[in-house]
């Protein structure tokens, strides 16, 4: 696939250019609708198979296809940065009137660091062609480990990055509108929205771990693989305020996601060693696993009910809120750590975001 450097230049001036918009929209830090993120949700999958259909006409069906399906493999996994997110959110009490804010930095972290994943993944597999064998067995792993410890829960107020950033970073325990940094007694310190945006850069990073191999899997051009990614990314915003009031309810889909990254660990194995695997067969089983497991998790889940929202007392000191349990016994709060919450997210990223 011959891409020039112009066509880069395009898509990279685009995403800067739908970034820009996207902040300038959100500049007030307003609390974002389920209206509006499903229009801002449904506005970035139109860019985005705008974009498979344009790499379709001009290089033909077979990269157009290969897009597609590391389009839909990262809109996929990404559902599970959704979940960690909304732990994080969550365990911090931040205010949904500057989550976006976070988000969008934390977007921004992500493409940056991807963009070098895929450059150093492209250069391996150019170098090392055996490379591909090991990106393979590592998704089979960690897809068998995910399936086998999907009801794990994570606890953010434990994470090592957060302790090495309390411990480095003097910081106060409340938050003070959308700004990371606050001035107290002629000192510029931290605020609580800071260290959450340590953690969601340190999560997003942590994913791209699974993600990046997962769509070398379909398809070793550069282009595509970073198109695909960076597209789907985009849209991540939109689709956590769209899903954040419903993330109790895919419970089966990590499992899904679990058997998407065996698949596609186990496609690029054969494909490179045996047999290559049509992309349209790959795009395929992916689609039909990820369609089952939310159906049959909205199915299971009809008459759910969502957790209770904190307290205004937690709001105003999101860092010294008490564990539920010590709450119920009386116990004073304990200094600098969130409630636990019983969210799921990838067991393998548990204490390291």
């Amino acid at each position: 696939m011959d891409v020039s450097l112009t066509i880069w230049a395009t898509l990279v001036a685009g995403i800067l250019a739908m970034l820009l918009v996207d902040l300038f929209m959100h500049r007030d830090g307003h609390e974002i609708s389920v209206r509006e993120a499903a229009l801002w949700s449904g506005l970035w999958v139109a860019i985005g198979i705008a974009v498979g259909v344009g790499i379709w006409l001009a290089y033909g069906a077979e990269f157009g296809m290969q897009y597609f399906a590391g389009y839909v493999i990262e809109k996929s996994l990404a559902v599970d940065n959704v979940f960690v997110w909304a732990v994080i959110f969550s365990a911090f009490l931040v205010p949904r009137q500057v989550q976006h804010r976070v988000l969008f930095y934390g977007v921004v972290g992500a493409l940056v660091f991807r963009a070098i994943f895929i450059a150093l993944g492209s250069v391996l597999i150019a170098s090392f062609s055996w490379i591909l064998y090991v990106f393979g067995a590592f998704l089979i792993v960690t897809g068998i480990k995910m399936m086998r410890q999907r009801n794990e829960h994570i606890d953010p107020s434990k994470s090592r990055t957060l302790a090495v950033f309390r411990r480095l970073v003097p910081m106060t325990d409340s938050y003070d509108g959308q700004k990371f940094w606050a001035r107290r007694s002629s000192a510029l310190i931290a605020t609580p929205l800071l260290a959450v945006l340590v953690l969601i850069e340190v999560t997003d990073i942590i994913f791209a771990v699974d993600s990046i191999p997962a769509i070398f899997a379909v398809t070793q051009e550069p282009f595509l693989v970073f198109a695909s990614n960076a597209l789907a990314i985009l849209g991540l915003r939109a689709m956590y305020f769209l899903l954040a009031d419903l993330i109790h309810r895919f419970v089966y889909l990590k499992l899904g996601l679990s058997v998407v990254l065996a698949w596609v660990g186990v496609k690029m194995i054969v494909s490179h060693a045996w047999i290559k695997i049509p992309t349209l067969v790959s795009l395929s089983v992916v689609v039909a696993v990820i369609a089952a497991s939310i159906i049959a998790s909205l199915i299971s889940t009809r008459s759910s009910r969502q957790v209770p929202g904190p307290s205004e007392e937690d709001l105003a000191h999101p860092f010294q809120a008490a564990v539920p349990s010590a709450r119920r016994e009386g116990q004073p709060p304990r200094d600098g750590q969130p409630p636990r919450q019983d969210h799921e997210a990838r067991d393998h990223h548990e204490g390291e975001e």
